[in-house]
């Protein structure tokens, strides 16, 4: 089996060396330049790829007929896209047959940043899906999936690790029905679950008067190293680093961060706290005393 691959981020490093197991000749890799003003906390396709002797190309458009002519030549069996961030339009996805890995358990959260939503409603298990291309992004028929459970206090970052792996595991499975075609398609049936987009440093914002579940879900899905929940006090910009579920606040407490007895915490619309043992400004952890010295600074200016 001859393959072009576009991949990026843990999920693509892993798939590639799935690839390159199963003895699939990669003609190939189509990749991403990192972006300077993202924290860049996963391993590099470009960097397996030159361990490996791949060729690769970073174009800045899936969508150029450069890239295209580059992927006629090498003349393909099969196209993979391993968490790629572009959308491949249909002239690409014309060359050969081509198959997607999604973080999700498709029908489930297809679209942008599946973990972090899968997290941020509360789900208690998703999974990754290899799943046949189309234009219209994760609708084609599911050729394999695994699934993985979301504990209860598992960040977005924990899950995706779980995803990888299942990822890994899904397409070692199915890669040999795949190379000599007897590989099953399932109907992808997309009457159930939803489509979701990206994901901006904004929606991290906290909403203090929601019940405390539903801010621990914002925690949990966009906890560091993604930006993190954060909440403002004056000029002061603070993101929840860790943080658990607690008991019920004092009564009279206001929605908010908060100090009680020594410790930080976020008193929740439903009354129930966030413990939190990790609050950050910029870099730099914040002390329970330096939190109570700028909620007191606060309250006296206003």
């Amino acid at each position: 089996m001859r393959a072009v691959v576009f991949a990026y981020h843990n999920v693509g490093v892993r798939c590639l060396k799935v690839l390159l197991a199963g003895g699939v000749d990669i003609a190939l890799v189509v990749t991403h330049e990192d972006n300077p003003q993202e924290a860049i906390w996963f391993e590099s396709v470009v960097q397996l790829c030159q361990a490996e002797g791949i060729a690769y190309v970073t174009p800045p458009d899936a969508r150029s007929p450069e890239l295209l002519a580059q992927v006629q030549a090498a003349q393909p069996d099969v196209l993979f896209s391993f968490y790629y961030r572009h959308m491949l339009p249909a002239d690409l996805l014309g060359v050969a047959p081509a198959y997607n890995m999604h973080g999700s358990l498709l029908p489930q959260f297809r679209g942008r940043a599946p973990v972090n939503w899968a997290v941020l409603h509360g789900a208690s298990e998703t999974g990754a899906t290899l799943h046949a291309m189309t234009v219209k992004p994760d609708a084609g028929a599911i050729v394999a999936q695994t699934a993985v459970p979301i504990l209860p206090d598992d960040t977005a970052f924990e899950v995706f690790g779980k995803v990888t792996v299942a990822a890994e595991q899904t397409l070692w499975r199915i890669l040999p029905a795949l190379q000599d075609g007897t590989a099953a398609m399932l109907p992808n049936d997309l009457r159930q679950g939803g489509y979701f987009g990206g994901r901006k440093p904004e929606d991290g914002r906290i909403d203090w008067t929601l019940p405390a579940q539903q801010v621990y879900n914002l925690h949990r899905a966009v906890a560091p190293p993604y930006p993190g929940a954060f909440t403002d006090i004056g000029a002061a910009r603070y993101v929840i680093g860790k943080a658990r579920l607690s008991g019920h606040a004092p009564a009279n407490l206001p929605p908010g961060l908060a100090v009680i007895d020594g410790n930080i915490v976020g008193v929740c619309g439903d009354g129930r706290l966030l413990a939190i043992s990790e609050l950050l400004a910029g870099d730099t952890q914040v002390s329970a005393t330096q939190l109570q010295q700028q909620l007191t600074t606060s309250f006296s200016t206003h």
